[in-house]
């Protein structure tokens, strides 16, 4: 899993690309991305999968902030949710205690 960041030079705004191996995927037949800067929607960032299998997208994120996020893998009826393996660092989620990934801009 991979967290690559370009901060732009006009604009107060990090293109942030969230990228996960085929393996990381485990099966899934789709992934999404939820977090601090959707709400936590739960469908409204699918990850898009290439022809090897990984999946990947990009996000604008307003810089000057850190924003907790997870993985959500869809398979069927059954959903899974898990971190990044290689984020800025781990938080405990104010709602739950469990932990969650942070990217900091």
């Amino acid at each position: 899993m991979a967290l690559t960041k370009k901060f732009l030079k006009t604009k107060p705004v990090c293109k942030v690309t969230f990228k996960l191996p085929k393996d990381a995927a485990n099966g899934a037949d789709a992934l999404f991305l939820a977090g601090d800067f959707n709400e936590w929607d739960t469908a409204s960032l699918p990850m898009k999968k290439s022809k090897a299998g990984e999946f990947s997208i990009t996000v604008d994120l307003p810089t000057g902030c850190d924003y907790q996020f997870k993985y959500l893998a869809k398979d069927g009826e059954s959903e899974r949710w898990f971190n990044d393996d290689a984020p800025d660092r781990l938080e405990s989620s104010p709602f739950s205690g469990a932990e969650n990934s942070v990217v900091s801009l």
